[in-house]
């Protein structure tokens, strides 16, 4: 089976960013087979339960899909907690398309993607990517939270807490650490104030790192959790494919802007550490959020999978689906989303 990896994203950010109103959406609009772990201090069953209601699976599958662990912080208990939900998860993971992990807004990202890399699971999933969520509205007005009193009790009450970050540096963090950075509530937001909000937030984590406004949760589903497996992903473009060659870029909106998606399909011989030089630098000039795909290298068995997220590359050697295109010795077939269009012909010139 093609892409038997399952791919896992973390969603992040402090408690009211809209990590749980953005997975709401996702759920119900990305039409894929997603299990949902719930991790948040305070609000006991209640994200799980606003996820259970959104309607995003049969009511027989919904005890299976979501998993609510309110033990702790997730980094302070991963192998108490997260490593066994992972392993449960994963014995239905042929009934899945993906795992979205919702961490609790105290939670250190670093060491939960480490033990995404555990032996134990590291060769069933793949981090699709860091999503963190940042409260644009209470950044504009000075702090990344909202309500810095409920978070200040939160730290201070929960005994299960083994890490006293400060709010500034666990911030900080959760921006480094990410893949694509969301601003929340933009809308209540003027032009002026969304770009220092935007200035702020590269400041503080990575300049190069993605960064798009979000209103009300809504956001195209692909671009927070990629193309899905081969009935989304490049065997899509397939269908739109004619003799002669053009590219064949679709305008994605949600929350003022716009997602090119353009289809790269070459045949020629390439080096796969040339590939992803190329695609690494290709990532901050047009502002490429995701790429999925294959290459075929000569004298490979098998073609390299690759899928990465801003800078994230993950790759691994694996079949592909039969209906798949295949070029006649090597090449690659990839499907990137941008927010600048013209990836296709920056990648050709770059060969």
């Amino acid at each position: 089976m093609s892409d038997s990896r399952l791919p896992v994203t973390v969603v992040t950010g402090f408690l009211g960013s809209g990590k749980t109103t953005l997975l709401r959406h996702l759920l119900s609009k990305a039409h894929q087979r997603l299990a949902v772990v719930v991790n948040e201090f305070g609000s006991v069953g209640l994200d799980g339960d606003l996820l259970k209601t959104c309607g995003f699976c049969p009511d027989d599958e919904v005890d299976e899909r979501i998993v609510e662990l309110n033990n702790g912080c997730l980094c302070c208990t991963v192998q108490e907690d997260f490593l066994p939900a992972m392993e449960v998860l994963l014995l239905r993971s042929n009934q899945l398309d993906g795992i979205i992990i919702e961490t609790s807004g105290l939670a250190l990202p670093k060491p939960l993607l480490q033990a995404l890399n555990w032996p134990a699971i590291r060769s069933k999933v793949f981090i699709n990517g860091v999503v963190t969520l940042v409260d644009g509205y209470a950044l504009s007005n000075g702090s990344p939270v909202g309500d810095l009193k409920s978070i200040n009790e939160q730290i201070t009450n929960d005994n299960s807490i083994d890490h006293l970050t400060p709010i500034n540096d666990l911030f900080r963090d959760q921006l480094i650490s990410a893949d694509l950075v969301l601003i929340s509530r933009s809308d209540l937001l003027s032009a002026k104030s969304f770009s220092l909000v935007r200035d702020e937030v590269k400041k503080q984590g990575n300049s190069i790192t993605n960064i798009l406004p979000i209103s009300n949760g809504k956001i195209e589903p692909s671009v927070i959790l990629g193309l899905c497996k081969e009935q989304n992903n490049i065997s899509r473009s397939d269908q739109n494919d004619h003799d002669h060659d053009h590219d064949h870029d679709h305008d994605h909106d949600h929350d003022h802007v716009d997602v090119i998606s353009e289809h790269l399909r070459f045949e020629f011989q390439i080096d796969q550490d040339v590939l992803k030089k190329i695609l690494l630098k290709l990532v901050p000039e047009y502002q490429i959020l995701r790429i999925k795909g294959r290459c075929w290298i000569e004298g490979k068995a098998l073609p390299l999978q690759i899928q990465m997220v801003g800078s994230r590359f993950n790759s691994w050697f694996e079949s592909a689906n039969d209906v798949s295109w295949k070029p006649s010795k090597a090449g690659i077939d990839l499907v990137s989303l941008s927010l600048k269009g013209g990836v296709k012909k920056a990648f050709e010139s770059s060969v």
